[in-house]
């Protein structure tokens, strides 16, 4: 799996680390931001579908 190096505000890293850990939503900050990605990736191609800019996959 390719690696990627980002720069993020410590206040949105804050945010992140307080949702992953030991019983918590994400087991580590490369799960919480993949999760994230995935996300929002799904939710743009929504919004292409909605508008025409993205051919469906069965047709």
């Amino acid at each position: 799996m390719p690696k990627v190096s980002l720069d993020i505000p410590q206040e949105l890293l804050d945010d992140l680390n307080r949702h992953v850990g030991n019983d918590k939503k994400f087991v580590s900050q490369a799960d919480a931001i993949r999760t994230a990605v995935r996300k929002m990736l799904d939710m743009m191609d929504e919004i292409d579908r909605r508008h025409g800019r993205l051919e469906e996959e069965n047709k």
